[in-house]
């Protein structure tokens, strides 16, 4: 029996580091990363350090693709043919991680790398906005109250708003950011105002995001795709309309857009490393364990990432939230130990 296994795991770790593209002749020496476009950004830098620190690097591949399309990408298998690296503006769901799995990418590490918060922004020209959960749940929710959703007008939604149509530009369905905007202010909302909401939730978790979060589709929430830097340019060229996107974002374009009051919290980096502004979440990143020894740098890579997301780095200055100290000393331990995640541990 041990010969047989033996023999398996040679050839697995002769797959991996057959590095070429499909698994042909040559060596893949770049890392490649796929997923959020919240997290890009940060890994981008992680990128640009990475090549100063050792000139005869390969420049990591770092793609936007969406926190959901990246997953896909990533959980296809181990070997040249696919990425390293997968970043993530949530954390992994338990049917990811049976496809990777599935697919002999069991074995990973998730290392959580800071925090960011979902912002609604709007022009510095517009119409200085204030919101709660239960004011963007009406605006947006397909069917509030169970019914279709004809509000035309944020003062449609609530008496104290402005009279201007509801336009919100916003992340695909691929997103992690709008998964996040769905779990972390429809929902809520939905449940402040909705009867019953809270128990459907326990009861049948499913039935409630169906009822809670999904999004209507007749033009007052726009589909602006996985750039972020695009919803920015459009809330220039529309005033009256809102923007959602990671607050990394908000940070870097504070010169041409203002971050939108929700719950009476304004989206700064004290509110979202408090938990006091809504959209607060965590960032990941995954790296898939049978690539440390088959991707030159790979292991150095992520040891870049540990140095540089403290509260003094340069990814807090370029927007992101770190991580509390314990929560930083036990994405280190990952990394430096590769602990693998434990799936049970997965939100379900």
């Amino acid at each position: 029996m041990r010969l047989p296994c033996l023999l398996a795991a040679m050839f697995a770790l002769a797959a991996c580091h057959d590095q070429a593209n499909g698994g042909g002749a040559g060596v893949r020496e770049q890392i490649t990363a796929v997923g959020s476009s919240t997290v890009y950004p940060f890994t981008t830098i992680i990128a640009e350090r990475f090549v100063a620190a050792d000139p005869d690097a390969k420049a990591p591949v770092i793609e936007s693709t969406g926190t959901g399309a990246g997953m896909k990408l990533f959980c296809a298998g181990i070997g040249a043919g696919h990425p390293d690296l997968e970043d993530a503006s949530r954390r992994m769901k338990p049917s990811e991680y049976r496809d990777c799995a599935a697919h002999g990418a069991g074995e990973l590490l998730e290392i959580q790398i800071g925090i960011d918060g979902i912002a609604f922004a709007e022009s510095k020209r517009g119409p200085h906005m204030a919101l709660t959960s239960v004011d963007i749940y009406r605006a947006l929710s397909a069917h509030p109250g169970g019914k279709p959703n004809t509000a035309r007008t944020w003062a449609d939604v609530n008496p104290m708003l402005p009279a201007i149509p509801i336009q919100v530009y916003g992340p695909p369905a691929t997103s992690g950011t709008r998964d996040a905007l769905a779990e972390l202010i429809l929902a809520k909302g939905c449940d402040a105002v909705e009867p019953g909401a809270p128990a459907l939730a326990t009861r049948d978790p499913e039935a409630h995001r169906l009822f809670c979060t999904r999004v209507r589709e007749d033009g007052a929430y726009i589909d602006a795709g996985e750039n972020d830097n695009l919803i920015v340019q459009k809330l220039q060229a529309n005033p009256d309309a809102l923007g959602v996107f990671g607050y990394s974002y908000l940070e870097e374009n504070r010169q041409t857009v203002d971050g939108v009051t929700i719950n009476g919290v304004q989206p700064t980096y004290d509110a979202i490393a408090a938990d006091r502004y809504p959209g607060s979440r965590p960032l990941y990143v995954y790296a898939k364990k049978a690539h440390l020894d088959a991707i030159p740098g790979l292991r150095a890579f992520l040891r870049l990432y540990a140095e540089n997301w403290g509260k003094d780095g340069p990814l807090v200055r370029r927007g992101l939230i770190a991580s509390p100290e314990a929560i930083q000393a036990r994405s280190r331990a990952i990394i430096a130990r590769e602990i693998t995640l434990d799936p049970a541990s997965l939100p379900s």
